[in-house]
């Protein structure tokens, strides 16, 4: 008799190994997504500025991943390592382990780990999109080399290690058997980067929004989305490469894979609803952006939660969301931080709610099927914990770069608009005949 497992292990494996290439592909998009989001809900001088923030982020982040990220994030390795904490940058340096040659120099044989190789990939674009993210908080008032040097350094220093925390485990026959101190330690829930990614982007956005002060005539409504297709545009790829964050996030394309995905399309379509209702009543009017802020706000609080919510409950979470991060946003007027496109509001609040409402509601292990406390306590120790991490070291960051080169642009650099004082460029060039 033919023993056909090990041929079916090879196939399930390459079959997984591509449902992780078409989610990492899903995600990379998500970036232009942001870009795009972004672009529209600021000034047209300064929408370049805002796209080239996200695009500086790909090719930054992407190179650093590939180099030595990957290693800090899940290397591993005897040296230089602190378990749980933080890994070694060299034991994985240019992914070597997954790429390696056999055999003599006249007879080389390349031998690659697929499976490694898309993983390193799929966590690539996480890494990409995370730092794009904090960009919204600082629009309007940023240059774009000191950006690139902090993007650099809060990657290495910040994203690396907690990807780490949160993402690098292994499941053994007894469950967990290694791992960084938040899911392996703690046994927090954070199934797609609540914390790594939104809640980590968003404490960052608040520190450089505090570095960098306000900009010129901050008040509420200073400013209008100067393209809303633009956004909307983004909102929506945002949302299909959403699908490959979540549901990719699995690793493989099996049921919990097939739940996220449902999650995925319940918790924004709620969301949407959630913001345009507290919107209307707040406002007098709903508003397309807010729409499309819900769907974000509603995308961002299931990431931790897809896995371990029934639709039902992830519904009520993106109804939640929506309607509190409607709120959230105006909270900068009465704190008194500008924080330019609601990354604080959206990001930091909402990967906060999505990440403790899994203490509450998560499928067997929440205080509705528990009847404990357990989980809620470790979800807000995450949280909070990655959220003071992300903080303290990205304010100090864009502290010693703004006494240093200057983060900010002059007031009259502001006036004039970043895109032609920084990048020589009008994104709408109208000429006489044009007009």
């Amino acid at each position: 008799m033919v023993d056909l497992s090990a041929a079916t292990d090879a196939i399930t494996n390459n079959v997984n190994s591509l449902w992780l290439m078409v989610a990492a592909a899903l995600v990379l998009i998500m970036t232009p997504g942001v870009a795009f989001f972004y672009g529209g809900m600021v000034r047209a001088k300064s929408v370049i500025s805002m796209m080239m923030m996200s695009f500086g982020s790909i090719g930054l982040v992407g190179v650093l991943w590939v180099i030595y990220g990957y290693s800090m994030s899940f290397g591993g390795g005897s040296a230089w390592v602190i378990k749980g904490w933080l890994l070694n940058p060299f034991n994985d340096f240019l992914l070597k382990n997954e790429i390696h040659f056999t055999g003599g120099t006249a007879n080389q044989n390349l031998s690659l780990d697929i499976h490694g190789l898309a993983f390193a990939g799929f966590q690539a674009t996480f890494a990409i999109i995370t730092v794009a993210l904090i960009s919204g908080a600082i629009a309007d008032r940023a240059r774009f080399g000191p950006w690139m040097i902090f993007a650099g350094v809060w990657a290495t220093l910040v994203y690396f290690p907690v990807a780490s925390w949160v993402f690098n485990f292994t499941v053994g026959p007894k469950g967990l058997t290694d791992g960084g101190w938040s899911v392996f330690g703690l046994g927090v829930n954070d199934f797609a980067g609540g914390t790594a990614v939104h809640i980590n982007a968003g404490a960052a956005g608040l520190a450089l929004a505090l570095v960098l002060g306000k900009r010129i005539g901050f008040a509420k409504g200073m400013s209008k989305p100067h393209n809303v297709p633009l956004t909307l545009l983004g909102a929506s790829l945002l949302w299909f490469g959403w699908f490959g964050f979540n549901a990719g996030s699995e690793g493989a394309a099996d049921g919990i894979s097939a739940l996220a995905w449902i999650n995925t399309l319940a918790a924004p379509a709620a969301g949407i609803l959630g913001w345009i209702i507290v919107e209307k009543f707040k406002d007098g009017k709903s508003t397309s952006i807010g729409a499309a802020s819900g769907a974000v706000a509603g995308l961002v609080a299931i990431t931790p939660a897809c896995n371990i919510l029934t639709p039902g409950w992830g519904i009520v979470l993106g109804i939640l969301v929506g309607a509190i991060c409607c709120f959230a946003i105006d909270l900068k007027y009465k704190l008194g931080f500008d924080d330019s496109l609601d990354v604080v509001g959206i990001h930091l609040v909402g990967g906060i709610v999505g990440t403790l409402y899994i203490g509450i509601f998560g499928a067997g292990i929440g205080l509705i099927d528990s009847g404990k406390f357990n989980q809620l306590g470790a979800q807000a120790l995450g949280a909070f914990g990655v959220a003071i991490y992300s903080f303290v070291l990205a304010y100090a960051i864009g502290w010693v770069i703004q006494k240093t080169i200057g983060f900010r642009i002059t007031n009259e650099d502001e006036v004039a608009g970043v895109d032609t004082v920084v990048h020589g460029e009008e994104a709408y060039e109208l000429t006489a005949e044009s007009a």
